[in-house]
């Protein structure tokens, strides 16, 4: 009888490690977590049309193939394209207030995130040289932010 039991299928939550707060335990993309616990920063590239994807996608939404997609680092400096100061949170993010954010551009490809909590507002020029790095939080939580190169 027990034989015919269905066995329940394990659920991979690691994305759940993912942020100040995770508003989801598994994507197409759970390695993600593992490789910033690594230290490593990735991305996807399709491997049938080239596009870059920060953060990481399973799908290619340009050629829609579904050929699968392979991991590429984030490593070397982005120059800041633009940054804002945050005053106020969506739910979960309030104990970091106030914050800032900013989109680097590391040529083919562009990622948003946090400015590190040690780097001052008045600190931030557009143009300047930066780097994303893995970070993990004081609750155990782990995501990544940018800091001066």
């Amino acid at each position: 009888m027990a034989d015919k039991k269905k066995k329940k299928k394990e659920i991979d939550a690691r994305f759940n490690k993912f942020g100040t707060v995770s508003f989801t335990a598994t994507t197409q993309v759970n390695d993600f977590v593992d490789k910033l616990e690594a230290g490593e920063i990735c991305g996807t590239i399709c491997k049938t049309c080239g596009t870059k994807f920060f953060p990481p996608r399973a799908h290619c939404y340009k050629c829609l193939d579904k050929a699968e997609m392979e991991w590429f680092e984030v490593g070397g400096t982005g120059k800041l394209v633009a940054f804002g100061g945050l005053m106020y949170a969506p739910v979960g993010f309030g104990d970091d207030l106030p914050y800032s954010i900013a989109l680097l551009d590391y040529g083919d490809y562009k990622v948003f995130g946090r400015i590190a909590d040690d780097l001052a507002f008045e600190e931030l020029k557009v143009g300047m040289e930066m780097k994303t790095i893995a970070n993990t939080l004081s609750n155990g939580q782990i995501n990544y932010v940018f800091t001066p190169a």
